[in-house]
């Protein structure tokens, strides 16, 4: 493969690995905020109202920016009815083919979301509750995880084609 491929495969990696970890301990973040909730309710009777929709924001966002590192790592739901009984080259073949419509996907996902974040940016939006907090937030951390999802698609493809012809990028 060529050097450019090389090295672009490798940073893609570094930075899906570093967001994938950020991503990971976001969770704690979470729950940390589900139990100042929770005590500031149950035992300082003083609800928060932002608690749980913050919660919710977190978790998305560590759905979302965890993405790039699941596909990294192929955690992701595959179906192997047949797949295992392939040889690695051939399932590499098979995995170029359907990376395709992983980053056909992620296109359509990006397009849809960048619509999304200028809307939510040009007119203010926000989540109808008590808290009312801003869209514009999650939206930019939608658009952000996809992006990531999708370069390491690509880099996914570059891995795949070179599995593919017997060599392997690391």
């Amino acid at each position: 493969m060529p050097k450019a491929v090389v090295y672009y495969v490798r940073y893609v990696d570094y930075i899906s690995i570093k967001f994938g970890r950020v991503a990971m301990y976001s969770i704690f973040l979470m729950i940390a905020v589900l139990l100042l909730g929770a005590i500031s309710r149950n035992i300082l009777n003083i609800p928060l109202s932002w608690t749980v929709e913050m919660a919710q924001f977190i978790i998305t966002a560590y759905y979302i920016l965890g993405g790039a590192y699941s596909v990294q790592l192929r955690e992701h739901v595959r179906m192997d009815l047949l797949y295992d009984r392939f040889s690695e080259k051939t399932k590499a073949k098979v995995d170029v083919v359907t990376d395709f419509f992983l980053v056909a996907y992620l296109v359509t996902l990006l397009i849809g979301s960048i619509s999304s974040t200028s809307y939510a940016i040009e007119y203010g939006e926000r989540k109808f509750s008590q808290w009312n907090p801003s869209m514009i937030p999650i939206k930019v951390i939608m658009v952000i995880g996809i992006v990531l999802m999708l370069l390491q698609a690509v880099s996914t493809i570059f891995k795949d084609i070179a599995k593919s012809r017997g060599n392997t990028i690391s």
